[in-house]
């Protein structure tokens, strides 16, 4: 592995990091708020200083990066973008603890939504920009804006972006990945200011509209009140329940509406998938959970809204679906199990995976009653090749086993549930952020172990396990390629 060409490029981010940490502190010294803005400054510096040496120290030498570098640079971005992003939260004292800061900054980044606030409100006004910023650096992929924002050698470009950006297959939507990146975060940030109009169009302030816009672009959710969006109107509810269905869209699919290549678009098969599993969803809360509301138009607003917002992985929500019917928070742990399509800003399994899975359960299963047919899977029409049907199943595999591990080491808190633990495991490794039981509002109960595993798991589910399973195995480290 090429060392000096993965900490160079983690230098370059780290710096990326640096500007991007200049918005918050403006943000500060506009609110006057001395405290958080010596915090912003001091961390500001510390990143310049660390990207800098970085940079030096490693300027020379081969800029060749294969698919194992690749890998380890997105894990050691990723974990130095963490450690760094959570110093403003410890710093300024705000969250005295600095494994909560982590655990913090890696469920903003990696668009979980998970706390361990009970009253995000008491936060700074500039941590309160920062903590939802991170949602949307993290939403479209950090390494994606640095393709996208610094000129980098296109020799090491596709194997970080194949390793950062989710779904089973990664491709270049032009030739040049540099400009595949710039279309994604023009599309991503166009998004983002029409959803912050139509915020403003129905009363939000627009500190707010700006935050939950980037909540909402990132599906993480983070709510910058205590009920999340409950207090705020009907439309504004619909608002956000419309863009985070949007944004948990495969963005290719928004290019070829640009080229409009209409055809291509209700071609996707992952797309009608998505979109029935809502409809599903929705008609079976909706009939489970009426009898709790006054009228047939609230209990249909917040089953959409909760549909949307789980299976997206965004989090935010409008009512205490905790105390819902067990058929209605059944179908959505399901729905945080499937995650959004691939290619969007949602996490989860991703519905192109599952669907993948299905079919060659299927193939497989048509093999064993005619040994002689030739299963071909297909997807939106296409042949898909047996390398890619092999990865899903081996993921597959990996997301079952991690996922146990991870419920394994929080059934020892003698605090929490099983409900707790299991919708705790489930609810970061797929990215999501609610839970249920001891967990419905915030993830403080838990001890500084449970939550370094917590945060592990974000970081795992974010990046699809194996950029930090491969930067965990010491072997990896010792052999060239």
């Amino acid at each position: 592995m090429n060392r000096k060409v993965v900490l160079y490029t983690v230098g370059r981010i780290i710096i990326l990091e640096g500007l991007l940490l200049l918005i918050p502190l403006a943000v500060s010294l506009y609110y006057r708020e001395s405290v958080t803005a010596t915090a912003f400054a001091v961390t500001v510096l510390a990143a310049l200083v660390i990207g800098a040496v970085l940079m030096v120290f490693t300027r020379r030498g081969d800029r060749t990066m294969f698919a194992k570098g690749g890998f380890i640079t997105v894990a050691l971005s990723w974990v130095a973008l963490s450690l760094i992003g959570a110093l403003p939260f410890w710093i300024s004292r705000e969250i005295p603890s600095y494994i909560d800061a982590v655990f913090e900054t890696v469920s903003g980044l990696t668009t979980t939504g998970a706390s361990i606030l009970s009253n995000p409100e008491l936060l700074s006004r500039g941590l309160l920009f920062w903590r939802s910023f991170t949602h949307w650096i993290g939403g479209m992929g950090v390494i994606v804006l640095m393709l996208a924002v610094m000129p980098t050698e296109s020799g090491r470009s596709i194997h970080i972006l194949r390793a950062e950006v989710p779904g089973p297959v990664v491709g270049k939507l032009v030739p040049r990945l540099r400009d595949t990146a710039k279309i994604l975060y023009v599309i991503y940030l166009v998004l983002t200011v029409v959803e912050v109009v139509f915020l403003l169009c129905g009363g939000m302030p627009l500190f707010d509209s700006i935050l939950h816009a980037f909540g909402t672009a990132g599906t993480g959710g983070f709510g910058i009140k205590a009920d999340s969006l409950g207090s705020y109107s009907p439309y504004l509810q619909w608002v956000i329940t419309a863009f985070m269905l949007l944004f948990g869209v495969n963005f290719n699919l928004y290019y070829f509406l640009l080229l409009r290549r209409v055809k291509s678009v209700f071609k996707s098969s992952e797309l009608w998938c998505y979109l029935a599993i809502v409809a599903v969803a929705t008609g079976v809360i909706v009939g489970n959970v009426l009898p709790l509301y006054k009228t047939f138009s609230e209990a249909f607003r917040h089953s959409m809204f909760q549909v949307s917002s789980i299976i997206t992985t965004t989090g935010y929500s409008t009512t205490n679906f905790t105390v819902w019917p067990e058929l209605s928070k059944s179908v959505l742990l399901i729905l945080m199990l499937i995650g959004g399509c691939a290619g969007s800003t949602a996490g989860g399994l991703k519905i192109a995976r599952v669907m993948l899975l299905f079919k060659t359960v299927g193939r497989d299963l048509k093999k064993m009653l005619h040994p002689r047919s030739v299963g071909v899977v297909q997807v939106s029409g296409k042949p898909v090749d047996e390398q890619t049907l092999a990865g899903a199943s081996s993921y597959f595999v990996l997301y079952v086993v991690l996922m146990i591990v991870i419920f394994f080491v929080l059934s020892f808190e003698p605090a929490m549930s099983l409900e707790a633990n299991l919708s705790a495991a489930v609810s970061c490794f797929n990215n999501i952020g609610p839970g249920f039981a001891e967990i419905s509002s915030n993830f403080a109960g838990y001890s500084d172990v449970s939550t370094v595993v917590l945060t592990l798991a974000m970081l795992f589910g974010r990046l699809e396990i194996y950029p930090i399973l491969f930067a965990l195995t010491p072997s990896v480290w010792g052999k060239k390629g």
